[in-house]
Protein backbone atom coordinates (compact mmCIF):
# COMPACT_ATOMS: atom_id res chain seq x y z
CA UNK A 1 0.00 0.00 0.00
CA UNK A 2 2.23 2.85 -1.48
CA UNK A 3 -0.02 5.65 -0.10
CA UNK A 4 0.50 4.48 3.52
CA UNK A 5 4.14 4.64 5.49
CA UNK A 6 3.93 2.61 8.50
CA UNK A 7 6.30 5.21 10.31
CA UNK A 8 3.26 7.45 10.08
CA UNK A 9 1.75 4.96 12.84
CA UNK A 10 3.88 4.32 15.30
CA UNK A 11 3.83 5.94 18.16
CA UNK A 12 4.05 5.03 21.94
CA UNK A 13 0.54 5.26 23.61
CA UNK A 14 0.27 4.45 27.77
CA UNK A 15 3.23 2.46 27.23
CA UNK A 16 2.89 0.25 24.73
CA UNK A 17 3.58 0.47 21.19
CA UNK A 18 1.60 0.77 18.10
CA UNK A 19 2.30 -0.89 14.61
CA UNK A 20 0.82 -0.90 11.16
CA UNK A 21 0.67 -4.55 10.02
CA UNK A 22 0.16 -5.59 5.70
CA UNK A 23 -1.46 -8.51 4.82
CA UNK A 24 -2.71 -9.95 1.10
CA UNK A 25 -4.30 -12.70 -0.78
CA UNK A 26 -3.24 -14.20 -4.09
CA UNK A 27 -5.90 -11.79 -5.77
CA UNK A 28 -4.32 -8.55 -4.89
CA UNK A 29 -6.90 -8.22 -2.02
CA UNK A 30 -4.85 -5.91 0.75
CA UNK A 31 -5.74 -4.56 3.95
CA UNK A 32 -3.73 -2.35 6.34
CA UNK A 33 -4.11 -3.04 10.19
CA UNK A 34 -3.23 -0.96 12.65
CA UNK A 35 -2.31 -2.52 16.90
CA UNK A 36 -3.92 0.61 18.13
CA UNK A 37 -7.45 -0.49 18.19
CA UNK A 38 -7.05 -3.33 16.30
CA UNK A 39 -8.16 -1.13 13.64
CA UNK A 40 -8.63 -2.04 9.76
CA UNK A 41 -6.88 1.29 8.24
CA UNK A 42 -7.15 0.73 4.74
CA UNK A 43 -9.10 -2.16 2.65
CA UNK A 44 -8.33 -2.27 -1.12
CA UNK A 45 -10.06 -4.35 -3.78
CA UNK A 46 -9.32 -3.82 -7.56
CA UNK A 47 -7.20 -0.57 -6.71
CA UNK A 48 -10.11 0.94 -4.87
CA UNK A 49 -9.87 1.76 -0.55
CA UNK A 50 -13.05 0.81 0.23
CA UNK A 51 -12.77 2.29 3.74
CA UNK A 52 -11.05 5.50 2.82
CA UNK A 53 -8.23 5.75 5.11
CA UNK A 54 -6.11 8.66 6.95
CA UNK A 55 -2.57 8.81 6.28
CA UNK A 56 -1.39 8.84 9.70
CA UNK A 57 -2.64 7.94 13.57
CA UNK A 58 -3.38 11.43 14.67
CA UNK A 59 -6.94 11.40 13.58
CA UNK A 60 -7.68 7.86 15.29
CA UNK A 61 -6.46 9.06 18.62
CA UNK A 62 -8.35 12.26 18.42
CA UNK A 63 -11.68 12.26 20.18
CA UNK A 64 -13.40 13.86 17.63
CA UNK A 65 -12.23 12.94 14.20
CA UNK A 66 -11.82 9.36 13.81
CA UNK A 67 -11.83 7.31 17.02
CA UNK A 68 -14.16 4.28 16.18
CA UNK A 69 -13.04 4.18 12.26
CA UNK A 70 -12.31 0.91 11.66
CA UNK A 71 -11.63 -0.17 15.07
CA UNK A 72 -12.52 -3.30 17.01
CA UNK A 73 -15.20 -2.39 19.70
CA UNK A 74 -16.15 -3.46 23.05
CA UNK A 75 -16.43 -4.51 25.68
CA UNK A 76 -20.00 -3.55 24.81
CA UNK A 77 -21.05 -2.28 21.06
CA UNK A 78 -23.43 -0.09 20.82
CA UNK A 79 -25.57 1.82 23.50
CA UNK A 80 -26.17 0.88 27.15
CA UNK A 81 -29.13 3.01 28.39
CA UNK A 82 -27.65 5.34 31.52
CA UNK A 83 -24.46 3.04 31.60
CA UNK A 84 -26.49 0.72 34.31
CA UNK A 85 -26.91 -2.51 34.11
CA UNK A 86 -27.30 -5.71 36.71
CA UNK A 87 -26.18 -9.14 37.03
CA UNK A 88 -26.95 -11.61 39.36
CA UNK A 89 -28.06 -9.17 42.59
CA UNK A 90 -25.13 -6.75 41.27
CA UNK A 91 -25.44 -3.51 39.84
CA UNK A 92 -22.87 -1.82 37.55
CA UNK A 93 -22.18 1.43 36.68
CA UNK A 94 -20.28 2.19 33.36
CA UNK A 95 -18.62 5.14 31.64
CA UNK A 96 -20.88 8.15 30.39
CA UNK A 97 -19.16 8.57 27.16
CA UNK A 98 -22.43 9.10 24.95
CA UNK A 99 -24.67 11.03 27.61
CA UNK A 100 -27.16 9.95 29.18
CA UNK A 101 -25.80 6.64 27.34
CA UNK A 102 -22.60 4.48 27.31
CA UNK A 103 -21.20 4.17 24.11
CA UNK A 104 -19.05 1.39 22.57
CA UNK A 105 -17.63 0.25 25.74
CA UNK A 106 -16.70 3.64 27.15
CA UNK A 107 -14.21 6.42 26.38
CA UNK A 108 -11.42 3.83 26.94
CA UNK A 109 -12.51 1.48 25.26
CA UNK A 110 -11.04 -1.77 23.20
CA UNK A 111 -10.51 1.39 20.18
CA UNK A 112 -8.38 2.81 22.43
CA UNK A 113 -6.05 0.15 23.55
CA UNK A 114 -3.00 -0.88 21.82
CA UNK A 115 -3.48 -4.70 21.03
CA UNK A 116 -0.74 -7.36 21.19
CA UNK A 117 0.18 -9.14 17.79
CA UNK A 118 0.28 -12.99 18.32
CA UNK A 119 0.89 -13.55 14.48
CA UNK A 120 1.60 -11.98 11.14
CA UNK A 121 1.02 -14.16 7.90
CA UNK A 122 0.62 -13.49 4.97
CA UNK A 123 -2.38 -13.41 4.24
CA UNK A 124 -4.04 -12.87 7.78
CA UNK A 125 -2.90 -12.00 11.50
CA UNK A 126 -4.09 -12.21 15.09
CA UNK A 127 -4.15 -9.38 17.72
CA UNK A 128 -4.70 -10.00 21.39
CA UNK A 129 -6.14 -7.46 24.61
CA UNK A 130 -6.33 -8.85 28.25
CA UNK A 131 -9.29 -6.12 29.72
CA UNK A 132 -9.02 -5.66 33.27
CA UNK A 133 -11.30 -6.64 35.89
CA UNK A 134 -13.54 -3.30 36.62
CA UNK A 135 -12.32 -1.13 33.35
CA UNK A 136 -14.55 1.24 32.22
CA UNK A 137 -16.71 0.00 34.98
CA UNK A 138 -17.34 -4.21 33.09
CA UNK A 139 -16.87 -6.99 35.90
CA UNK A 140 -14.33 -9.60 35.24
CA UNK A 141 -11.02 -10.09 33.48
CA UNK A 142 -11.85 -10.59 29.64
CA UNK A 143 -9.23 -12.09 27.42
CA UNK A 144 -10.23 -11.06 24.10
CA UNK A 145 -8.50 -11.86 20.57
CA UNK A 146 -9.45 -10.91 16.93
CA UNK A 147 -8.00 -12.20 13.47
CA UNK A 148 -8.53 -10.57 10.27
CA UNK A 149 -8.30 -13.34 6.77
CA UNK A 150 -7.91 -12.24 3.40
CA UNK A 151 -9.22 -15.11 1.38
CA UNK A 152 -8.76 -16.41 -2.20
CA UNK A 153 -12.50 -15.80 -2.49
CA UNK A 154 -11.97 -12.08 -1.61
CA UNK A 155 -13.44 -12.35 1.72
CA UNK A 156 -12.45 -10.49 4.86
CA UNK A 157 -13.00 -12.67 7.96
CA UNK A 158 -12.91 -11.34 11.43
CA UNK A 159 -13.20 -13.54 14.10
CA UNK A 160 -13.63 -12.63 17.50
CA UNK A 161 -12.64 -14.93 20.90
CA UNK A 162 -13.18 -13.63 24.57
CA UNK A 163 -13.36 -15.74 27.52
CA UNK A 164 -14.21 -14.39 31.09
CA UNK A 165 -13.27 -15.32 34.85
CA UNK A 166 -16.59 -13.62 35.85
CA UNK A 167 -20.13 -13.16 34.86
CA UNK A 168 -20.12 -10.27 32.18
CA UNK A 169 -22.00 -8.68 29.17
CA UNK A 170 -19.58 -8.79 25.78
CA UNK A 171 -20.56 -7.81 22.00
CA UNK A 172 -17.98 -7.07 20.00
CA UNK A 173 -18.09 -5.36 16.66
CA UNK A 174 -16.03 -3.79 13.84
CA UNK A 175 -16.91 -0.17 12.84
CA UNK A 176 -15.52 -0.15 9.70
CA UNK A 177 -16.52 3.27 7.35
CA UNK A 178 -17.11 2.02 3.79
CA UNK A 179 -17.42 3.27 0.85
CA UNK A 180 -17.51 1.16 -1.93
CA UNK A 181 -16.79 3.83 -4.66
CA UNK A 182 -13.71 4.99 -2.53
CA UNK A 183 -14.69 8.60 -2.44
CA UNK A 184 -17.46 10.66 -2.75
CA UNK A 185 -20.93 10.79 -1.60
CA UNK A 186 -22.75 6.95 -0.35
CA UNK A 187 -25.96 7.91 -0.86
CA UNK A 188 -26.36 5.98 -4.45
CA UNK A 189 -24.81 3.12 -3.09
CA UNK A 190 -27.43 0.15 -3.52
CA UNK A 191 -28.11 -1.52 0.07
CA UNK A 192 -30.07 -4.70 1.00
CA UNK A 193 -30.72 -5.90 4.54
CA UNK A 194 -31.91 -9.31 5.12
CA UNK A 195 -34.30 -8.02 8.06
CA UNK A 196 -37.92 -8.19 8.25
CA UNK A 197 -38.07 -5.94 11.48
CA UNK A 198 -35.69 -3.48 13.22
CA UNK A 199 -35.69 -2.12 16.93
CA UNK A 200 -36.86 1.51 17.12
CA UNK A 201 -34.68 3.73 19.59
CA UNK A 202 -36.54 6.74 22.00
CA UNK A 203 -34.59 10.09 21.52
CA UNK A 204 -30.95 8.53 23.14
CA UNK A 205 -31.04 5.85 20.23
CA UNK A 206 -31.83 3.67 23.11
CA UNK A 207 -33.94 0.69 21.82
CA UNK A 208 -37.35 1.49 22.93
CA UNK A 209 -37.88 -2.68 23.81
CA UNK A 210 -40.40 -2.85 20.06
CA UNK A 211 -39.57 -4.97 17.28
CA UNK A 212 -41.12 -2.93 14.65
CA UNK A 213 -41.59 -4.15 10.71
CA UNK A 214 -39.54 -2.45 7.94
CA UNK A 215 -42.69 -2.83 5.57
CA UNK A 216 -44.12 0.38 4.93
CA UNK A 217 -41.30 2.47 6.50
CA UNK A 218 -38.00 3.88 5.51
CA UNK A 219 -35.94 0.83 6.97
CA UNK A 220 -37.37 -1.80 4.10
CA UNK A 221 -34.10 -2.55 2.96
CA UNK A 222 -35.42 -5.94 1.72
CA UNK A 223 -34.41 -5.59 -1.74
CA UNK A 224 -31.51 -3.32 -3.43
CA UNK A 225 -32.28 0.06 -3.11
CA UNK A 226 -30.23 3.85 -2.62
CA UNK A 227 -29.63 4.49 0.69
CA UNK A 228 -30.18 8.24 0.34
CA UNK A 229 -33.79 7.10 -1.18
CA UNK A 230 -35.48 7.49 2.14
CA UNK A 231 -32.23 8.84 4.61
CA UNK A 232 -34.28 12.29 4.83
CA UNK A 233 -38.02 10.89 4.94
CA UNK A 234 -40.23 12.88 7.56
CA UNK A 235 -40.63 10.05 9.92
CA UNK A 236 -40.12 9.94 13.54
CA UNK A 237 -37.34 6.86 13.79
CA UNK A 238 -35.74 8.46 10.47
CA UNK A 239 -35.84 12.15 12.29
CA UNK A 240 -34.75 10.79 15.90
CA UNK A 241 -31.34 8.75 14.10
CA UNK A 242 -30.32 11.97 11.75
CA UNK A 243 -30.85 9.23 9.04
CA UNK A 244 -29.83 5.83 10.00
CA UNK A 245 -28.37 4.86 13.24
CA UNK A 246 -30.34 1.50 14.19
CA UNK A 247 -30.04 -2.30 14.81
CA UNK A 248 -31.84 -4.30 12.11
CA UNK A 249 -32.97 -7.88 13.79
CA UNK A 250 -31.48 -10.57 11.31
CA UNK A 251 -33.51 -13.39 9.68
CA UNK A 252 -31.68 -16.10 10.29
CA UNK A 253 -30.97 -19.07 12.58
CA UNK A 254 -29.07 -18.24 15.94
CA UNK A 255 -25.98 -18.22 15.77
CA UNK A 256 -25.56 -19.79 12.02
CA UNK A 257 -23.56 -18.23 9.72
CA UNK A 258 -25.64 -16.49 7.15
CA UNK A 259 -26.67 -13.97 4.60
CA UNK A 260 -27.04 -10.27 5.87
CA UNK A 261 -26.25 -7.46 4.01
CA UNK A 262 -25.29 -6.46 0.30
CA UNK A 263 -24.39 -3.25 -0.64
CA UNK A 264 -22.90 -1.79 -4.64
CA UNK A 265 -21.38 1.32 -5.28
CA UNK A 266 -22.68 3.21 -8.55
CA UNK A 267 -19.90 4.01 -9.67
CA UNK A 268 -17.34 1.32 -8.63
CA UNK A 269 -19.18 -1.78 -9.29
CA UNK A 270 -18.36 -3.27 -6.17
CA UNK A 271 -20.37 -5.46 -4.51
CA UNK A 272 -19.81 -6.08 -0.70
CA UNK A 273 -21.90 -8.84 0.82
CA UNK A 274 -21.93 -9.28 4.41
CA UNK A 275 -22.22 -12.78 6.52
CA UNK A 276 -22.54 -12.69 10.09
CA UNK A 277 -23.42 -15.57 13.50
CA UNK A 278 -24.32 -12.45 15.04
CA UNK A 279 -28.26 -11.80 15.44
CA UNK A 280 -28.40 -7.89 14.07
CA UNK A 281 -26.46 -5.29 12.22
CA UNK A 282 -26.50 -1.51 12.57
CA UNK A 283 -26.83 0.51 9.62
CA UNK A 284 -25.11 4.08 10.29
CA UNK A 285 -25.45 6.22 7.46
CA UNK A 286 -22.56 8.59 7.83
CA UNK A 287 -25.38 10.90 10.03
CA UNK A 288 -22.62 14.08 10.57
CA UNK A 289 -19.16 15.07 8.81
CA UNK A 290 -16.63 12.97 9.71
CA UNK A 291 -13.97 16.04 9.99
CA UNK A 292 -15.89 19.31 11.20
CA UNK A 293 -16.37 22.43 9.52
CA UNK A 294 -15.74 19.63 5.94
CA UNK A 295 -19.22 19.34 4.29
CA UNK A 296 -17.84 16.77 1.75
CA UNK A 297 -17.00 14.05 5.02
CA UNK A 298 -21.10 14.30 5.40
CA UNK A 299 -22.32 11.18 4.09
CA UNK A 300 -19.53 9.83 2.26
CA UNK A 301 -18.79 6.79 4.61
CA UNK A 302 -21.41 4.06 6.28
CA UNK A 303 -21.22 1.38 8.19
CA UNK A 304 -22.63 -2.01 8.50
CA UNK A 305 -21.85 -3.26 12.20
CA UNK A 306 -22.46 -6.79 13.11
CA UNK A 307 -23.83 -7.13 16.52
CA UNK A 308 -25.43 -8.10 19.33
CA UNK A 309 -28.77 -5.42 20.10
CA UNK A 310 -27.90 -2.55 21.64
CA UNK A 311 -28.78 -2.04 25.73
CA UNK A 312 -29.54 -5.80 25.64
CA UNK A 313 -28.42 -6.53 29.35
CA UNK A 314 -31.46 -3.84 30.06
CA UNK A 315 -33.76 -5.62 27.35
CA UNK A 316 -34.90 -9.39 28.90
CA UNK A 317 -36.68 -10.22 25.63
CA UNK A 318 -33.67 -9.47 23.81
CA UNK A 319 -30.99 -12.36 22.89
CA UNK A 320 -28.41 -12.10 25.71
CA UNK A 321 -25.08 -10.65 25.63
CA UNK A 322 -23.91 -12.14 28.83
CA UNK A 323 -20.91 -14.28 28.94
CA UNK A 324 -20.36 -16.66 32.35
CA UNK A 325 -17.33 -17.75 33.73
CA UNK A 326 -15.20 -20.27 32.15
CA UNK A 327 -17.71 -19.98 29.05
CA UNK A 328 -15.44 -18.96 25.44
CA UNK A 329 -17.12 -16.28 23.37
CA UNK A 330 -16.96 -16.88 19.77
CA UNK A 331 -17.85 -15.07 16.38
CA UNK A 332 -17.19 -14.71 12.89
CA UNK A 333 -18.41 -12.38 10.43
CA UNK A 334 -17.30 -12.03 6.44
CA UNK A 335 -17.24 -9.51 4.32
CA UNK A 336 -16.97 -10.54 0.49
CA UNK A 337 -16.28 -8.02 -2.24
CA UNK A 338 -16.81 -9.15 -5.97
CA UNK A 339 -17.20 -6.12 -9.08
CA UNK A 340 -20.11 -5.58 -11.38
CA UNK A 341 -20.05 -3.50 -14.41
CA UNK A 342 -22.09 -0.46 -13.64
CA UNK A 343 -22.84 2.87 -14.78
CA UNK A 344 -24.56 5.72 -12.41
CA UNK A 345 -27.81 4.78 -13.82
CA UNK A 346 -27.56 1.20 -12.53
Amino acid sequence: MKDLDAKNFERTINGRQTSLLFIKNEQGFEAAICTYGARIISLIFNGVNVTPAYPALEPYISPTVAPYHGATIGRYANRIAKGKFSLKENDYTLAINNLPNHLHGGPEGFHKQVWEVEGVYQNSLVLSYFSKDGEEGYPGNLDVSVSYTLSESNELIIEYKASTDKITPVNITNHAFFNLNGEGSILQHRLQINADVFTPVDETLIPTGEIKKVQGTAFDFRELKPIGDHVNNNEEQVKIGGGYDHNFVLNKEDGKLSFSAKAIGNKSGIVMEVFTEQPGIQLFSGNFEAIKGDPSTFRNTFCLETQHFPDSPNQQYFPTTILEAGEVFNSKTIYKFSRLWLTDDG
